[in-house]
């Protein structure tokens, strides 16, 4: 780097995980304490499906409204603080949303430069790439967009961060993004406030890694934190702040008085959360999460060094959304005796009312059992008996669909009942994600002034980490540890897991060196399947993090083609995590806690 005095670290605060996330976040995060840029993540890869509906009704929106009226009411102690906001709450729209906040700032007679980036958006060049020899190739599946027969509505390409850092350098204090990666709207600011170069890759990596850990907010102070009885303030947890340093070092904490907890577990948590091997993928570079190194740097203040970076691919990842058909899904109710034969002849008859299950384009039945023996109450001895049907023709899964289910009610199984009246069709959508060769894309940025830069790529590219990473040690599961006993995994095991895509991930972790030992001999694949035999037949990839002490298992297509279009009761994996560690293992009783 060439600054000869290195500046002091920024100190970025994000304040919103989602679309949908906490509203008073955002004024919490400009106002709780000291903060130098504010970011917000809007965007999943269902948002851009839910925003490309919106913009179908006003083709003037297709951004994050909710942050519009955040910056409202934060607009004028960002300008007398200089705080500096950068979101990717533009979405389909970010010169819509840009206009709208300029209004904002007019009318509040403030001073304020706004600047937005366009260049993500290709769904209309999807016919000229396939033309010119990119098969636009599933990552997963590995089939053809051709191949599929699919009509893309939306098609977004993951930009990096460099577009923020010449708004930010053109004087901007708004910046508006499309579809960037969640990482990017740190990288960008770190990249304009310390001035790294395009070859800074260690730095640009810990950038990641801390846009990464921050970048669903509070998962990453205490939320959806599995060890709840480390948490000693229950309140909500605060927003995550990132205080990044020139050389890429970090460290995650929060404001002074607010709930929640920040330690190496809850950091360990979402540094785990939606990834897949510890090479992790950037459009400005790969970040190795298996260098971190984490300890704990005060109260609430978690330092996080080591990281490495190498060049990024000469390929950019892309979102593409599909409409997939429509789809219906009832649940009934199963009570008492004999639940699998009620459930057997609940579903011979309403199919033989349907005229066969070979009349829609899938169909999915789940038994979902929370009966048990001996019951002493009335939930204690139901069950669900959960029925979805796909069609891409919406008549058929519509009011035919769930009123045949009723015709069940006197003619069926003793004590019928759904969780619900007859209810009517939905569309769902599928996400298909590709690649495209980084030189077909030209990320713009608009300054306030009107004016267009074009930001080049990293000329440095590496593509050796492309396509699946082959998993790593599979563990030999015949290390001997002493007497061992029947306890759940989670006495000795933390978890966090989420979804990518048609992928699940689980992450676990643990606490000592010996407890790791024994957690990377016994967690075998094989052992997980054992465990959660709902993964049986998929394939599942296994990293090891030894840095954090962790695995990370990645089951390819548990989630069919993402969230949009999951039949899952969980369709977002987020209880698979909580599902493994309740689950009875042999652990040696002298890493137990009660031991």
């Amino acid at each position: 780097m060439n600054r000869t005095t290195p500046r002091r670290p920024v100190r970025i605060g994000n304040a919103s995980g989602f679309y949908g996330d906490r509203f008073a976040a955002f004024r919490a995060m400009v106002e709780g304490g000291p903060v130098d840029v504010v970011t917000g993540d809007y965007l999943a890869e269902l948002t851009m499906l839910i925003l490309w509906k919106a913009k179908q009704k006003d083709p003037e929106t297709g951004y994050a409204k909710t942050f519009l009226a955040q910056f409202e009411q934060v607009a004028t102690t960002c300008a007398e603080r200089g705080i500096k906001v950068v979101v990717n709450a533009g979405g389909l729209s970010p010169a819509s949303l840009a206009e709208r906040i300029r209004s904002v700032v007019r009318e509040a007679g403030l001073e304020l430069s706004v600047a937005h980036i366009e260049g993500d958006d290709v769904i209309e060049r999807l016919p000229r790439l396939q033309a010119e020899g990119h098969p636009l190739r599933h990552l997963d599946k590995g089939i053809t967009l051709e191949e599929s027969g699919a009509q893309p509505i939306s098609a977004n390409v993951y930009l990096g961060g460099w577009g923020i850092a010449a708004a930010l350098a053109g004087g901007a204090d708004v910046v508006i993004t499309p579809r960037v990666t969640d990482a990017a709207l740190v990288l960008g600011v770190g990249a304009w406030w310390h001035d790294w170069k395009r070859t800074d890759f260690d730095a640009l990596a810990g950038a990641v890694a801390a846009g990464h850990i921050i970048e669903c907010g509070p998962q990453a102070t205490g939320g959806n934190y599995s060890q709840i009885g480390e948490i000693a303030d229950r309140r909500y947890p605060g927003s995550p702040i990132a205080e990044l340093a020139h050389d890429g070092t970090f460290v995650i904490t929060k404001h002074d008085g607010t709930g929640g907890l920040v330690s190496p577990g809850t950091v360990t948590a979402q540094l785990l959360y939606e990834v897949d091997s510890p090479v992790y993928l950037n459009p400005d570079v790969v970040a190795h999460f298996d260098t971190l190194r984490l300890r704990q740097d005060g109260t609430d203040r978690v330092r996080v060094s080591g990281a490495t970076g190498s060049p990024p691919p000469s390929t950019l990842k892309v979102a593409m959304n599909f409409i997939g058909g429509y789809r219906n899904t009832m649940t009934l109710v199963l009570t008492g005796l004999d639940i699998e034969e009620k459930a057997r002849w609940a579903t011979e008859q309403l199919f033989e009312i349907l005229g066969g299950r070979e009349r829609f384009d899938d169909v999915d039945v789940q038994l979902l059992r929370y009966d048990r023996a001996e019951p002493t109450r009335l939930s204690e001895a139901t069950a669900h008996l959960r029925v979805t049907v796909k069609d891409r023709e919406r008549a058929k899964v519509d009011r035919a669909f769930s009123n045949a289910v009723l015709e069940l009610a006197v003619g069926g199984y003793a004590g019928f009942h759904t969780t619900t009246p007859p209810t009517s069709a939905s569309e769902f959508g599928v996400y298909w994600p590709t690649v495209i060769p980084a030189s077909e894309i030209e990320q713009i940025v608009v300054h306030a002034d009107g004016s267009r830069e074009t930001i080049a790529h990293t000329a440095q590219t590496d593509d050796r980490y492309c396509g699946v990473i082959p998993s790593g040690d599979s563990g030999s599961g015949t290390a001997d540890f002493g007497p061992a006993s029947r306890r759940p995994l989670g006495s000795v095991v933390a978890a966090r897991s989420g979804d990518k895509g048609g992928k699940a991930n689980v992450g676990v972790w643990t606490d000592t060196d010996e407890r790791w030992d024994w957690l990377r001999s016994h967690l075998t694949v094989e052992k997980f399947v054992e465990l959660v035999p709902d993964a049986a037949g998929f394939e599942v990839r296994r990293y090891e993090f030894a840095n954090l002490r962790a695995l990370n298992f990645v089951v390819v297509g548990f989630l069919g083609d993402g969230v949009a279009s999951c039949t899952r009761t969980d369709p977002q994996a987020k209880g698979l995590g909580e599902f493994l560690r309740a689950t009875y293992t042999d652990i040696p009783d002298k890493l137990a806690g009660d031991s």
